[in-house]
């Protein structure tokens, strides 16, 4: 069944995990899996032109069907192979409606941690760099962890949504996974969010789906300081 899924991805994304991590969350692992190599342009392939006009990845292609966004790419697997591996959306509304939630909330810390502070760090010499305009984003950084610490506080389980893990989950953790590889702080100011990701880190979808580049070539530390 999964023979007919094909999945481009880009190295180290935190969108292409999410759909590796639902896809092997539903029990897909077969699915045909096709890095692209971004300094040889591969994303802008007719072969994957021809899947997503914008020649941007993820994007997925399941038989006839296309899908390109990852929190689409996630909605589309839970919903077409609703009945095998985990459940990943409860069938509650109320608790439907907290998964989408959290889910579509979660580009929010990478947003805070990237478009704020790592880009700026990157395109911007030390000597050039104006620290008041660092001490706000790493200020606003840390307000945007401050609410997924407290969502922890008030879930009734390990998960972002309770006991069990969702499509909350496979949407947050990639992202808060990239910040730690650069060596975001988490354990003395977010224990909550340091315990979430050490139990989530061990779970076999997640190491399945861990960029192995991410373990052969450290990261600047760009959030350390936060």
């Amino acid at each position: 069944m999964a023979s007919n899924i094909t999945l481009y991805f880009g190295p180290g994304g935190g969108p292409s995990m999410r759909v590796q991590v639902c896809l092997e969350e539903k029990g897909l692992s077969g699915y045909n899996g096709k890095l692209l190599n971004t300094e040889k342009n591969e994303h802008k392939s007719e072969e994957v032109l021809k899947i997503n006009p914008r020649g941007q990845f993820p994007a997925m292609k399941h038989g006839d069907v296309a899908v390109n966004d990852s929190l689409a790419a996630c909605l589309y697997l839970e919903n077409a192979f609703k009945n095998q591996g985990t459940k990943l959306l409860p069938d509650n509304p109320a608790q439907q409606a907290l998964v989408f939630q959290r889910m579509f909330e979660a580009d929010n810390i990478s947003t805070k941690a990237f478009d704020g502070i790592v880009w700026y760090k990157i395109r911007t010499k030390p000597e050039y760099q104006d620290e008041a305009h660092l001490a706000k984003k790493r200020k606003d950084l840390v307000e945007e962890l401050g609410f997924w610490e407290g969502h922890l506080a008030k879930a009734e389980g390990p998960y972002l949504t309770g006991r069990d893990f969702t499509l909350a989950d496979v949407s947050f953790f990639p992202m808060l996974a990239i910040l730690v590889r650069l060596q975001l702080p988490l354990k003395e100011r977010f224990p909550r969010l340091d315990s979430y990701y050490m139990q989530v880190k061990e779970r076999s979808s997640i190491k399945s789906s861990w960029p192995p580049e991410w373990d052969a070539k450290p990261a600047p530390d760009l959030l350390k300081d936060v």
